[in-house]
């Protein structure tokens, strides 16, 4: 019971922690109007060597950086609402976390073998403890661990999507 009320007092901590250090807006796109990627328009990567040509979320900056243990979710869950209200597809790039807002990008890197894959999330969980990301089949099949089944990656944090600015009422 103190373990798990533990893990839970952590992740909420790390959740804040994350709020509170990253900008309401992503740095890269002030004064653009905000508009998240598409599961499908995700670039993919499958080495670290950034290209000279062109400056995209493979090699954009991280806001944030931290390493996590993640595992993958498929067939039971495809076809199914995630939390965003969006149908979820095993084969598309995206992610589950339980604390970083919605929409928010990551790239993920395999800490074994190097592999690399930008995913947004579109999810909450997973709720297995040790676990702090649960990924889509395709992301498991790129970054090489569909197998194995669990992985250990660096996460990091390339974009939060803007907050709505409020409601004014006059």
């Amino acid at each position: 019971m103190r373990s798990k009320l533990f893990v839970v007092l952590k992740t909420v901590f790390l959740g804040l922690g994350l709020l509170v250090l990253t900008p309401s807006v992503n740095p890269t796109s002030a004064g653009k109007p905000s508009n998240p990627p598409q599961a499908t328009a995700m670039p993919q990567s499958t080495s670290s060597a950034p290209s000279q040509n062109t400056k995209s979320a493979d090699q954009a900056k991280p806001l944030a950086v931290w390493e996590c243990v993640t595992s993958w979710y498929g067939e039971p869950f495809d076809g199914q609402l995630t939390a965003t209200g969006e149908i979820y597809d095993m084969y598309a790039a995206t992610a589950a976390h339980t604390t970083l807002p919605l929409g928010s990008v990551v790239r993920l890197v395999n800490t074994r073998n190097q592999r690399s894959t930008v995913v947004r999330i579109n999810d909450r969980g997973p709720y297995v403890e040790g676990r702090e990301l649960d990924v889509s089949y395709e992301v498991a099949r790129r970054l090489g661990f569909e197998q194995r089944g669990l992985a250990k990656v660096r996460m990091e944090l390339l974009e939060v999507p803007s907050r709505p600015s409020p409601v004014r009422h006059d």
